[in-house]
């Protein structure tokens, strides 16, 4: 068996192992096997072992081909490969609003105090969660309702026009910020946003220009922990 792959460097290649994989209605599993090359026929299989580990883990760098180790400012709350986890403290940011009826019309374009965050980026999918202190969560810490149009009940941002990053790393999470609070906020998704006694539009036009902190006493927390946001656990 001759493979041809051009990857800029002359390398020389043998097959030495190959995985199987095996599809049932609800079931992938799979093999690896051991491969004897033949004179003049085509190779034969050894037979199936179990996936240990450090197979996996040593495929995976090899894929990967190494990436460079980063630098984690105190902000970042959790990375692997293709995932990173991180918060914000409380903040002023503009926001704008198209397409919506009702006060929120007026809200285009102001500038809100923001409450402190938590955002999760993996397969570019962006979900944000807020805090009820404005600090540094750690695993334990119950998050609560974004109040913010756009997002779906498991803090899931409906991306939209949103311009966003095509990676998951330290260098572009402020990309990913900027392109959240940038994209026009359209819709509702979730019945309850808040419980300021106005509503939605009643917790954002009273801080329309404000320069106060955001009254952490209006968010809805949640049973689900800042563990379970990151691995993507149902609370």
């Amino acid at each position: 068996m001759q493979v041809q792959i051009a990857i800029g460097e002359n390398h020389r290649f043998e097959l030495r192992e190959a995985l199987l994989v095996y599809h049932g209605n609800r079931t992938t599993f799979i093999t690896k096997h051991e491969v004897t090359p033949q004179q003049n026929a085509a190779p034969t299989l050894g037979p199936a072992q179990p996936l240990t580990v450090a197979f996996i883990e040593s495929l995976v760098r090899s894929l990967g081909g190494g990436a460079a180790a980063e630098v984690f400012p105190e902000n970042i709350l959790a990375k692997s490969d293709r995932m990173i986890a991180w918060w914000t403290p409380a903040q002023r940011r503009q926001m704008f609003y198209q397409h919506s009826e009702g006060k929120a019309a007026d809200l285009n374009g102001r500038i809100f105090p923001q409450p402190p965050l938590v955002w999760r980026v993996a397969d570019g999918q962006l979900r944000i969660r807020a805090l009820a202190e404005n600090k540094r969560p750690v695993a334990e810490t119950k998050l609560a309702v974004a109040p913010y149009w756009n997002l779906s009940d498991n803090g899931a941002v409906c991306l939209g026009s949103m311009r966003r990053p095509e990676s998951a790393s330290v260098a572009v999470i402020s990309d990913w910020e900027r392109g959240f609070y940038e994209s026009a906020f359209t819709h509702a998704n979730v019945g309850r946003l808040t419980r300021h006694t106005g509503g939605f539009e009643g917790l954002w036009s009273s801080l329309t220009g404000k320069r106060k902190l955001f009254p952490i006493e209006t968010l809805i927390v949640l049973p689900q922990t800042l563990a379970q946001f990151v691995r993507e656990e149902r609370n």
